[in-house]
């Protein structure tokens, strides 16, 4: 409930500290005393339309205070808490409007967004006046209060749950469709390309390779030379190999006559000599390897020079043209295997959507069921409210399974008729101001066994009635304030006597040619509430009379 509420220069509002309770509240005054200024303060505090226009005149800035006593397990504490802000103790609500038109919120002492305070006030406080064009008269608002009379709120979330399942499949669905439409568009091109690749059949570092065997070859006539030089010096006349021969053959002739002193030396000598046979082996293969080949050059240089042409086709490596060969063929592969996939994520898509649509369609058939309650409670309470003549109904009309969306298949309205055989409309549309105000507290009343916002505000809801009328709506609002804090700003006598809170706005006098007039609210205790009501029976001139009536009046209440 609205615990307190402190203003600060707003409007004609100087300095305000109010101190509110549960119950029924019963706000009264003169018109234009300043009544919708409490109201516009509440309204800035949990969120409502700034206007620069609401400082007061002498002022730079105003704010306004509320602070709420709410049960641990109320939603506001769970939207402050997924916001990351302390949602301990009571909750306390601070807006501070500038006169430059800038405006600054709080939430226990936290700044918060302007759009996070709205969500937190629309938990707390719901005002209903005449021209209010929010909260029951917001036919957005209309299928949730609905599950909410019939108790649908779990099956509504089933909905939404499917509906998200089945949007996801959906989304699966389409892109791999988009996805193999591209690579269809590809195919021809891959398969083309994959050909090429396979034709030509690159290997991982052949391009170092053959360009190594290309310099190699258009250097082999030098390189010839070198080598057959070397034979020459190895083995030609008087070359290495000789003179070891002929060394050798010295040695074994001089070793008979030494006793094996030069054994040693000879072995040595006949080791090298094997070696430089072998040398001169080598060099013979070498030389024969190395012959200049003018077809191997050619052969090795197209070869090359395709592979490079290939990898500046594709802006690739040349030892990457295998890998981008794999590439394009998973590519292929994709495509022929992506059909089957596609099926199968068609099939889900389906099979989601026909999930969805079956708990959409019970949970339609379920909110039928509930209208049709719901259009009993109304009924019931617009008869003592003079209203007796109305119908009310809540329509709920089933959509096209193509126009379904995540709150399932209905589209539900409160519509009026405010006299027989007149067509259905809108509450905003159809309705009077005063009849408009009675029909909003018979919803209220229906509704208020399933929940509502913890404080509920009526402006002027007894607008154009009274006797027995205002009575009911007194009686009705009673009612209400059973299960909710209830405020309500009213000029109906019959009204005031029911609530067990009384407060009374006015106007200060001026006393001084420059002084301001301020509005002023003060809590009235017994007797001086049973004045304010002889006044609203008498009007200015207050009479023993009027008192004796208020007195029985409020009597007729306990």
């Amino acid at each position: 409930m609205l615990a307190a509420l402190s203003i600060r220069d707003i409007v004609l509002i100087d300095r305000l500290e109010l101190a509110l309770a549960s119950g029924l509240c019963a706000l009264t005054g003169e018109t234009g005393a300043g009544k919708s200024i409490l109201l516009d303060a509440l309204g800035l505090a949990i969120g409502g339309r700034a206007d620069a226009g609401l400082v007061g005149q002498a002022a730079e800035q105003g704010s306004v205070t509320a602070v709420f006593d709410v049960p641990l397990a109320h939603p506001a504490r769970a939207i402050l808490k997924e916001n990351g802000l302390d949602g301990e103790g009571d909750l306390i609500l601070r807006r501070i409007q500038a006169k430059d038109g800038r405006t600054r919120a709080f939430i226990n002492d936290q700044p918060v967004s302007i759009g996070l305070l709205r969500q937190i006030g629309d938990e707390l406080v719901e005002i209903h006046g005449q021209h209010d064009e929010r909260g029951l008269l917001d036919a957005s608002g209309h299928r949730a209060l609905l599950d909410l009379f019939g108790g649908l709120e779990g099956k509504a979330l089933d909905v939404r749950r499917l509906w998200a399942a089945a949007a996801e499949a959906r989304t699966a669905f389409t892109e791999h469709e988009a996805l193999l439409a591209r690579a269809r568009a590809e195919q021809d091109y891959l398969r083309h390309v994959v050909g090429e690749l396979d034709e030509l059949s690159p290997e991982p570092g052949e391009e170092t390779k053959l360009a190594e065997e290309r310099i190699l070859m258009m250097h082999s006539e030098k390189i010839a030379a070198d080598l057959i030089e070397a034979q020459d010096a190895l083995a030609g006349n008087g070359g290495l190999e000789a003179r070891l021969a002929q060394a050798m053959r010295r040695l074994s002739r001089a070793a008979e006559q030494v006793g094996g002193r030069l054994d040693a030396s000879i072995a040595a000598l006949d080791r090298t000599l094997v070696e430089a046979a072998e040398a001169r082996d080598e060099l013979a293969r070498a030389t024969r390897a190395l012959e200049f080949d003018p077809q191997r050059l050619e052969r090795a240089e197209t070869r090359l020079f395709a592979l490079r042409a290939a990898a500046r086709k594709h802006n690739v490596t040349v030892d990457n043209l295998a890998a981008l060969a794999d590439k394009f063929r998973n590519e292929l592969a994709d495509i022929e295997g992506g059909e089957a996939k596609l099926a199968a994520l068609k099939q889900t898509a389906d099979e989601a959507r026909a999930a969805y649509l079956k708990v959409a369609e019970a949970l339609s058939a379920s909110r039928i069921k509930a209208a049709a309650k719901l259009d009993q409670e109304v009924m019931r309470e617009l008869k003592p409210l003079k209203l007796d003549k109305a119908t009310f109904k809540t329509s709920v009309e089933q959509l096209a399974p193509e126009n379904a969306g995540p709150d399932g298949l209905d589209r539900v309205s409160f519509l009026i008729s405010t006299n027989p055989g007149a067509p259905l409309g809108s509450l905003i549309k159809i309705a009077s101001g005063g009849e408009l105000s009675r029909f909003v507290l018979a919803l209220k009343v229906a509704l208020a066994s399933q929940g509502s916002a913890a404080t509920l505000i009526f402006d002027e809801v007894d607008a154009g009635v009274g006797g027995a009328v205002a009575e009911a709506v007194g009686l009705r609002l009673a009612e209400l304030s059973k299960v909710a804090q209830v405020l309500v700003v009213t000029h109906s006598p019959q009204v005031a006597a029911r609530a067990q809170h009384h407060l009374r706005i006015s106007k200060s006098e001026k006393k001084a040619k420059d002084a301001r007039v301020a509005t002023r609210v003060d809590v009235l205790d017994a007797p001086e509430r049973r004045e304010e009501i002889a006044r609203m029976l008498a009007g200015a001139t207050v009479t023993d009379e009027a008192r004796a009536a208020a007195g029985k009046l409020i009597g007729s209440q306990s």
